[in-house]
């Protein structure tokens, strides 16, 4: 049958080994330092793997491949990992299945926390009138454009022996201090490891670092799980820059928009 399956791209493929990490349904394994899909009826299509992986060498791709066994998957699951990754399996399969059927939430308990639908009515504000005048109710702190990490240079003055954030697409929306917490005073760029096309980030991050004089990332992110493949990209940047006095930290961003933490990584 035709379907969404994994592809990898072996010469993109570092070995770093965080897909079969992100893989709920242990489809991927190293093989000889290189991930391999270990049988297609693992995988059920959804690139959970993706996000974490720092060098592009995943997508999904349509093409005839042995239907996705459920049944199987979770036997298989139970044998390499026991309870628990059975438990992280079927937490996976009810987040995929919100994606599959995008107006049905998740149940309570269970699911990724960013797929979870939530509403605080309670202190959910009027909206503003669309049609108001034209102007900025608060000031922006940001004075640099691009900002998208496709669209920025390698070298730029606004990179300049200043402090870079690698900020997360949806950050800026969930919290309203992430403008004047993070951007102000600094350089940024913005992306999304789930739904960016992430090939030549980690190369082009690398690059950025290298040669402004770059004196710390800070990576702003939210508190789910595939944002944390923002953080993977970062850190491997660090290391190919070849930079030994750089400073990078994580600040994590909560769904309620608090500052959860931030730490040198």
């Amino acid at each position: 049958m035709k379907r969404n399956i994994i592809q990898i791209d072996e010469e993109l493929c570092n070995g770093c080994g965080n897909c079969v990490i992100g893989c709920a349904e242990g489809a991927l394994q190293m093989v000889n330092g290189k991930a391999k899909v270990v049988n297609e009826k693992f995988c059920d299509g959804f690139g959970d793997c993706i996000g974490v992986c720092p060098t592009g060498a995943l997508e999904i791709i349509e093409r005839d491949a042995d239907e996705y066994d459920e049944d199987a998957t979770r036997e298989h699951i139970r044998r390499l990992g026991g309870d628990e990754a059975v438990k992280r399996f079927d937490e996976a399969a009810v987040e995929h299945t919100a994606e599959k059927t995008p107006n049905i939430a998740p149940s309570a308990d269970g699911g990724c926390p960013g797929m979870k639908v939530r509403f605080d009515q309670n202190t959910a504000a009027p909206a503003a009138p669309a049609t108001q005048a034209s102007g900025q109710a608060l000031p922006s702190e940001l004075n640099q454009w691009p900002t998208q990490l496709h669209l920025v240079p390698t070298e730029a003055s606004f990179f300049k022996n200043r402090e870079l954030v690698v900020l997360s697409t949806c950050a800026p929306s969930a919290s309203p201090d992430v403008n004047w917490r993070f951007v102000r005073g600094r350089a940024i760029v913005i992306a999304c490891p789930k739904l960016d096309r992430t090939e030549g980030y980690l190369e082009k991050l690398a690059r950025i670092l290298k040669v402004n004089g770059i004196p710390k990332v800070i990576i702003v992110r939210m508190e789910v799980p595939c944002c944390g493949g923002l953080t993977t990209i970062v850190k491997r940047a660090a290391e190919v820059s070849g930079r030994t006095d750089l400073i990078v930290e994580e600040a994590i961003i909560g769904l309620n928009g608090d500052l959860v933490k931030i730490v040198e990584i």
